[in-house]
């Protein structure tokens, strides 16, 4: 069994190690922020330079003349609202571009470059543009009949408390509202990155797996396995969000009534870099708890278009003369087989006969006749040559 991971030090880990895919980021949404707020700074501009407004804003902090200044510039300023929608399109489009290169760097040992991000973006795109719409249409589903429930408590609390009661009772059902998106949202970016992790493997076809809705479930069990630990860290990164976005505003906004407006600004930018940081412990300690759980599918069969029904080829006749058993060995005799005959519950107790094997004769003779084997010459055929004859040893006459 694998060992388990604590997924909020991993996560971390892994986000410092792919730390230029937030820098990235970050530094589009500054550009961005800057390019849309020139409208807003032109129509802040007309409204304070010849307003006493400027004066209770500089001076001091207060929240009805801010409230009454933005109030103005959105009932007199159209370019101003025509920028702000502009804005969120492109943060959109930002977020359909680097977010999948980020979670692809995370989920593999690839360098978080610009080119990495836009290129694996760019793959990912459309899927994340569906997953998108999945989360707004489960948001609305889930979570809108929350809503309306809030808003009937919130309007009960009303008629029936006041003071610290009535604002505890409605900060409780907040809570139970942001808690439950906070789960939604959870369970969306699991989602996400099983996406990215099923891109990355190729179907039967070759090409690589852009089915989003096989994720849908795996991501549900995971969720439902691991749903303390994930949506602790979850919620726990997310209230450190806030409560340093809260405090750097408010820091920001007691900083109105200096001259310069440098120290404000880097401060407000503070408190977004961190909460956007924070975002992506969120996304790293997510690829972790992937990591540990990676997406399994059933092997595909495969999809191939079956061939035109033709009739079946005729197979040729099967005969029983065929030999059933192919000896490997060289059998020398074949009434004595190589191979010893299978016991029998009347042979166990025996001892194994030893194995003989006959000699076969010479199939071919030999030409040559065989040599007789005799104690003695045969006189037939050895003639003995009569020994010499000496000169003084002659016949004698008469």
């Amino acid at each position: 069994m694998a060992q388990t991971r604590s997924i909020f030090f991993h996560g971390l880990g892994i986000t410092l190690r792919r730390l230029p895919a937030f820098l990235w980021t970050y530094l589009f949404s500054l550009i961005l922020a800057l390019a849309f707020t020139i409208p807003l700074y032109r129509s802040f501009a007309g409204l304070l330079d010849h307003s006493l407004a400027a004066q209770q804003i500089s001076s001091g902090f207060d929240l009805g003349t801010v409230v009454g200044v933005g109030q103005n510039i959105h009932r007199n300023a159209v370019g101003s609202a025509m920028a702000s929608h502009g804005s969120v399109l492109a943060f959109l489009l930002v977020y359909f571009l680097l977010v999948p290169g980020t979670l692809f760097c995370y989920l593999t040992r690839f360098q978080a470059k610009l080119s990495t991000l836009l290129q694996q973006g760019l793959l990912h795109f459309w899927r994340f543009v569906r997953i998108t719409l999945s989360f707004i249409l489960a948001k609305v589903i889930l979570v809108g009949p929350l809503y309306l429930l809030y808003q009937r408590w919130a309007d009960f609390v009303d008629d029936r408390f006041v003071g610290r009661t009535s604002l505890v009772l409605t900060i409780a059902a907040a809570l139970i509202l942001l808690l439950a998106a906070s789960l939604v949202r959870l369970y969306f970016d699991l989602v996400e990155v099983y996406t990215i992790q099923l891109g990355t493997r190729t179907r039967f076809s070759g090409r690589p797996d852009h089915r989003v809705r096989k994720t849908l479930l795996p991501a549900f069990r995971l969720l439902r396995r691991h749903l303390f630990r994930a949506w602790m860290v979850f919620v726990a990164l997310s209230i450190l969000g806030l409560a340093i976005v809260f405090f750097t505003t408010r820091t920001a906004m007691h900083m109105l009534a200096q001259s310069q407006v440098w120290p404000m600004f880097l401060v407000f930018q503070l408190g977004l870099f961190a909460m956007l940081f924070l975002r992506f412990w969120q996304r790293g300690a997510e690829t972790s708890l992937v990591l540990q759980n990676p997406i399994s599918l059933e092997p595909e069969t495969g999809s191939l278009r079956e061939p035109y029904p033709y009739p079946p080829a005729p197979q040729p006749p099967q005969t029983d003369d065929r030999p059933h058993h192919v000896e490997t060995l060289y059998a020398t005799d074949p009434i004595t087989p190589i191979y010893p005959a299978p016991l029998t519950p009347e042979n166990l107790e025996e001892p194994p006969s030893p194995r003989t094997t006959s000699v076969l004769a010479d199939p071919i003779p030999n030409p040559e006749p065989a040599v007789p084997s005799l104690d003695q010459p045969d006189a037939g055929v050895f003639h003995h040559q009569p020994p010499p004859v000496e000169p003084g040893d002659g016949p004698k006459l008469g």
